[in-house]
């Protein structure tokens, strides 16, 4: 009975697995799934709205934090902004006024987004150590506000 039991629970392990692989390589996105604001672990945020057409707008804003030798919480911050091509569940953006910098983000299932950095933070226009990589999750879906462009 007890290898049945465990038997049965490695099938059942094995196949949820195998169904969520599955589910990460989707053929497209919904324009509600993407719309939203995502957050990492650290902070970190990406607000991303669908235009249409395969667009996506998107704003990040970085941080990353520590402590001074002094005790004092210092933080270096970073952000990014431009209009992503979404091909997919992924999208790829090179932020306004750079060129050595693409951030990519792939929708995954529950709301969560994988962030990809190619570019350091001194090419993307971030502070010392920030980095937009990471696993996001969808804090909310409203239709988030951009600051103005000039």
């Amino acid at each position: 009975m007890r290898r049945l039991v465990t038997f049965f629970g490695i099938f059942v392990l094995s196949f949820l697995s195998f169904a969520e692989a599955n589910a990460q390589d989707r053929k497209s996105v919904s324009g509600a799934e993407v719309t939203g604001i995502f957050r990492d672990e650290s902070n970190s945020e990406l607000k991303i709205s669908a235009l249409g057409k395969g667009k996506l707008r998107v704003a990040f804003s970085g941080v990353y934090e520590f402590k001074m030798a002094n005790g004092e919480d210092m933080a270096n911050v970073g952000e990014a902004s431009g209009t992503a091509t979404i091909v997919g569940d992924t999208a790829t953006f090179t932020p306004e006024e750079t060129e050595q910098c693409t951030i990519t983000m792939k929708f995954l299932t529950r709301g969560r987004l994988k962030v990809t950095q190619a570019g350091t933070d001194a090419e993307c226009g971030f502070g010392h150590n920030v980095n937009a990589e990471g696993l996001y999750k969808k804090i909310s879906s409203k239709k988030p506000k951009f600051e103005q462009t000039r």
